[in-house]
């Protein structure tokens, strides 16, 4: 016999219950997204959560649990993964914006020398409203989350935004997919 549930699934509406069915029929989602919504609609359903985690390709009910908890906490918004361990994330979104306004400001050579990841550190330690303890990988990441991506010429360009020669002169050239494959010549920003 199983035991009693301490916090019971609560009633889903008709709008969670219409999320929670598109995601779990969805082929674009993440399968977490998918597996979480179908263990919520089996519980909906009536079934245990032991049913719950097999019909979703899981082993534990205990998982199914902390689901439903968490469900009847935030809702549909449950279905997204929270941060999965590791140090926690330590740049707000303002601190983001200096890295880009720095990364995006045109290096001088006296000052900063080559447009490296590394110099690029040193400037954003020195400056007087810049972060202290930022590190290479963080700069990288941020400017890779923004879309960019590091250049041969050592520069950061708009990933998919490149200039081509016309024959009517230069233009700027946007790609709706940036390819995948790497090409033999560097883009010229």
């Amino acid at each position: 016999m199983s035991r009693r549930q301490l916090d019971p699934l609560r009633p889903l509406t008709a709008e969670e219950r219409g999320w929670l069915a598109r995601i779990s029929l969805s082929h674009s989602e993440p399968a977490a997204h998918v597996a979480r919504a179908t263990m919520l609609l089996a519980v909906a359903a009536g079934q245990s959560y032991t049913v719950a985690a097999h019909a979703a390709g899981r082993r534990s009910g205990d998982a199914v649990a902390h689901l439903v908890s968490r469900f009847n906490h935030d809702g549909v918004a449950a279905v997204e993964p929270r941060h999965g361990g590791g140090p926690p994330t330590v740049y707000t979104s303002a601190e983001r914006d200096r890295i880009l306004a720095e990364a995006r400001r045109p290096p001088d050579p006296v000052r900063d020398g080559t447009a490296t990841l590394t110099t690029l550190q040193r400037a954003l330690r020195r400056a007087p409203d810049g972060l202290p303890r930022v590190s290479v990988f963080t700069i990288w990441r941020v400017l890779r989350e923004a879309g960019l991506t590091w250049q041969r010429d050592r520069s950061w360009c708009a990933t998919g935004r490149v200039l081509r020669k016309r024959k009517s002169g230069t233009v700027t050239v946007t790609d709706t997919e940036p390819k995948k494959t790497r090409m033999a010549k560097p883009a010229v920003c």
